[in-house]
């Protein structure tokens, strides 16, 4: 990877993993629905200028039911699942939980859309499961307003993710990535706009949080969005994947340095436990034994290797290829 591409995976991995941040500071004074509409809705104003040829626009006329379908179970649902999950859940806690999603997609592939499922990704989703048990052993209260439910609303979210990863797969592959991104944000933004504006909170919105609210919607929405797309048709799939892995740990990070959150051995510990059962998963770290092996190399033990996976978030090149969706977003 060149100079300029690991800037790239680090500045988009810092770009999602303030998300995270942006939502914990916002949510609770928008309340997660309007919160989400204005991410979906400016975060549509900027990226629709994408679309501006008569081929595109034809493309997402065309296929308007399977976008506004991918817009509610890719965005619409995770987004506002997650605003709400921030607003009791710590930012770096909530990314950590969110990691999953990969793990949920391959499994959801399993069940419901004919993907082979390997055993290396039931072990791997046995790891990451119990590394998010490590990290919220004790918050699982479902009393009334319990943690528990909104770890619950992590995890819906990465259910969301996994089905729409899948479902774009399958239906909408042969879509170039602008018409996915900037169609399915449209879309979004259309069905929120009736719950957003009736939800809108009846006290006035602090200039504090107008500006997390616009900057998850510009830096973390659009901008990284540009920046993906970028790094993919540079780096690669592979190294761009590395990105799942990164975004926690920024969240982590910045959520420490700008909130003043607690990083304690359990968040660690969990940390790890969680990303090396999505890593496993995902086949980026693969224990492997050697094909009939040699008396001299017998007794070596099995190697972690790094093997080629897809990118972490909505796939394609920027010049519109299709995307391979098996990812996580933020």
């Amino acid at each position: 990877m060149s100079p300029a591409d690991t800037l790239r995976l680090l500045l988009l991995s810092s770009l999602w993993g303030l998300s995270f941040i942006f939502m914990r500071v916002a949510a609770p004074e928008f309340g997660a629905v309007s919160l989400v509409l204005v991410r979906m809705g400016v975060g549509a104003l900027l990226l629709v200028p994408l679309l501006l040829s008569l081929y595109y626009l034809r493309l997402v006329w065309q296929h308007k039911g399977s976008l506004l379908l991918l817009g509610v179970i890719n965005h619409v649902l995770p987004f506002s699942l997650l605003a709400l999950a921030t607003t009791r859940l710590e930012a770096g806690f909530t990314s950590l939980i969110n990691a999953t999603t990969p793990i949920f997609t391959a499994l959801l592939g399993a069940l419901f859309f004919t993907v082979p499922i390997q055993r290396r990704q039931y072990l791997g989703l046995a790891l990451a499961l119990f590394g998010v048990y490590v990290l919220s052993a004790d918050r699982l209260d479902f009393a009334l307003g319990g943690d528990g439910w909104f770890i619950l609303a992590v995890l819906g979210a990465t259910f969301c993710y996994g089905i729409a990863g899948n479902y774009s797969r399958n239906h909408l592959s042969h879509l170039p990535a602008r018409v996915l991104a900037a169609g399915s944000s449209a879309m979004s933004a259309l069905v929120l706009l009736v719950p957003g504006l009736l939800l809108w909170p009846s006290e006035p919105i602090s200039g504090q949080a107008w500006a997390n609210a616009l900057a998850l919607a510009a830096l973390s929405t659009t901008a990284a969005f540009l920046i993906y797309f970028a790094l993919l048709a540079s780096a690669g799939a592979t190294a761009t994947s590395t990105v799942t892995f990164l975004v926690p740990v920024s969240a982590l990070l910045w959520g420490y340095l700008l909130l003043g959150e607690r990083l304690s051995l359990q968040i660690l510990a969990g940390m790890a436990i969680t990303l090396a059962g999505t890593a496993v998963a995902t086949g980026l770290l693969r224990l492997r034994r050697r094909a009939s092996p040699s008396p001299a190399t017998a007794a070596q033990p099995m190697a972690a290797t790094l093997d080629a996976t897809q990118a972490a978030a909505p796939g394609a090149t920027p010049d519109d290829t299709p995307p391979d969706n098996n990812h996580s977003r933020h």
